[in-house]
């Protein structure tokens, strides 16, 4: 069956360097990404498909213009949401506070456009178009097992009391479970169509945007921690464990300098996963986050302890 709406489907990392983050994120994450982009093939744009090394599809990246960093773009990471109707969608979405910050595209693969929830967090939604013959086909660019993939999708929003309700109601998220986080609130669990795909909280009162961030699997924290630092990038913060069992490494690519923050306004000091900002047309920081979670952790109750072999390193 095709995906119900408000899966995540699709990834995009919207860079100043294209070539420089494929090199990047292929050492990190062992992604496959065309060292020159083909603007021929992609209706003019800089598009270049992330291969996984199973021959699978991870996502995009979006090589930005000098007109896109006019207008106000960044190097960011965005997620892609299903909707069955992009202009109700887009619609619903306004009516109920948000904003359109790119109307409706139609593209072989399906009709996109870029929204934003009543909190000011960009992100797309997306009608994809089935391959030929493949009327069922489904996107595992989310996975919460796999490597290469996204396996975890947390928001940090100024306003939690606002977008839970928003993301309910156009997207099915449902907020069956919540961590407390002492006086930074709840850490809401999101559920959807029977899988647990993320969290939603209140951002930190010394982080400057709200953002959705991505978290990536990989075989090796570790590894990916030196990948990080031989291939230019900034590790945040170094691999450490979280509630549940996993870990984590928090970092961030080498396109930009980082600017108007210092690692205060990038990061919080829970001992939950690590949240880095970034922005999608307006000002601010030029580095895109990311997140590294190792292959092969089993997501756990914080009271049953981590097994050895879960630990994610060397």
């Amino acid at each position: 069956m095709p995906h119900k709406p408000g899966s995540f489907i699709w990834y995009e990392l919207m860079t100043t360097d294209a070539t420089a983050a494929a090199k990047f994120y292929g050492a990190v994450v062992g992604w496959n990404i065309a060292a020159q982009g083909n603007p021929e093939a992609s209706g003019g744009k800089d598009y270049r498909a992330i291969v996984r090394s199973d021959g699978g599809m991870a996502g995009g990246v979006l090589q930005l213009t000098q007109d896109h960093l006019a207008h106000g773009a960044t190097p960011t990471w965005l997620g892609y949401l299903h909707v069955t109707d992009v202009d109700a969608a887009v619609k619903a979405i306004e009516a109920d506070g948000g904003r359109t910050h790119l109307g409706k595209m139609s593209l072989p693969v399906g009709d996109i456009a870029m929204v934003s929830d009543p909190a000011g967090t960009p992100f797309y939604v997306m009608r994809p178009i089935p391959p030929p013959g493949l009327p069922d086909a489904k996107s595992d660019a989310f996975d919460v097992k796999a490597v290469q993939r996204v396996r975890w999708n947390e928001l940090a929003s100024p306003d939690l009391s606002r977008v839970k309700p928003f993301y309910a109601k156009h997207f099915n998220f449902e907020f069956n479970d919540v961590m407390p986080m002492g006086p930074m609130g709840d850490y809401c669990f999101v559920d959807h169509d029977g899988v647990r795909l993320g969290a939603i909280m209140q951002k930190p009162a010394n982080s400057a945007i709200a953002s959705w961030l991505f978290y990536f699997g990989v075989p090796s924290v570790m590894a990916a921690k030196r990948a990080v630092e031989s291939g230019g990038g900034k590790v945040v913060h170094a691999p450490h464990q979280v509630p549940g069992g996993d870990w984590i490494l928090v970092a961030l690519d080498p396109q930009g300098p980082l600017n108007g923050c210092t690692p205060g306004d990038i990061t919080r000091w829970l001992g939950i996963p690590w949240h880095a900002d970034g922005a999608s047309c307006r000002s601010g920081y030029q580095r895109a986050p990311k997140l590294c979670r190792p292959e092969g952790l089993r997501r756990r109750s914080a009271k049953f302890p981590v097994a050895p072999q879960d630990r994610g390193g060397e």
